[in-house]
């Protein structure tokens, strides 16, 4: 199976093998699963600024992904049905590729949303669908990158990005405090465009 990889992806960090990917999901699923129970004799954790720099942060790489995708499909012709794999070494097949794997990266950096929501207390919502989520999106987009970066999958990764763009920009401004409450009336259509 290893065998049919993508040539310009697979020696890139996290792609070479299943075995480093693995590894950082068995942690997560450790972290869930000791998580709350290490918290458990301990206050929650405010992490309002953190909370804020994260949130924000994850607002531009979100913002970053979805203009790479944006304009390298554009720039590409790529259709919006039905898109071949590039799998050359030409500028906009490689460009298509880093974004790719930049968005895989993404969700590796997403699991930390789990873990401010263990040391926030809120285990609640660290549901399987949760876990089960974040688990699927790393090795979708492992698999993704490693063997066919780009193609239709990159429409996917387009909308997502787009979608966490005002998700997280809506956990930034949650993060602030009770006072910003009246101001995030529009979680409901929040809810509406992550399905």
């Amino acid at each position: 199976v290893f065998c049919f990889s993508d040539p310009r992806t697979d020696p890139w960090p996290l792609v070479y093998s299943p075995l480093p990917i693995t590894l950082v999901f068995l942690s997560y699923l450790f972290m869930v699963a000791l998580g709350p129970s290490c918290m458990r004799q301990r206050r929650r954790l405010e992490l309002r600024a953190p909370l804020l720099a994260y949130n924000l942060a994850m607002v531009a790489f979100s913002s970053y992904m979805f203009y790479e995708f944006l304009v390298t499909s554009v720039s590409a012709n790529y259709s919006y049905l039905c898109q071949p794999v590039d799998y050359s070494r030409s500028e906009l097949g490689m460009r298509m590729a880093r974004v790719c794997w930049w968005f895989f990266f993404s969700k590796v950096i997403e699991l930390l949303d789990t873990v401010f929501l263990i040391l926030r207390k809120k285990q609640e919502q660290v549901t399987f669908l949760h876990v089960y989520h974040h688990g699927s999106m790393l090795f979708n987009w492992w698999s993704g990158v490693k063997y066919v970066p780009g193609g239709q999958a990159f429409f996917v990764g387009m909308l997502n990005s787009f979608v966490h763009i005002f998700m997280y920009s809506y956990y930034a401004l949650a993060s602030l405090g009770p006072r910003m409450r009246r101001h995030l009336w529009w979680k409901r259509y929040l809810t509406i465009l992550q399905l």
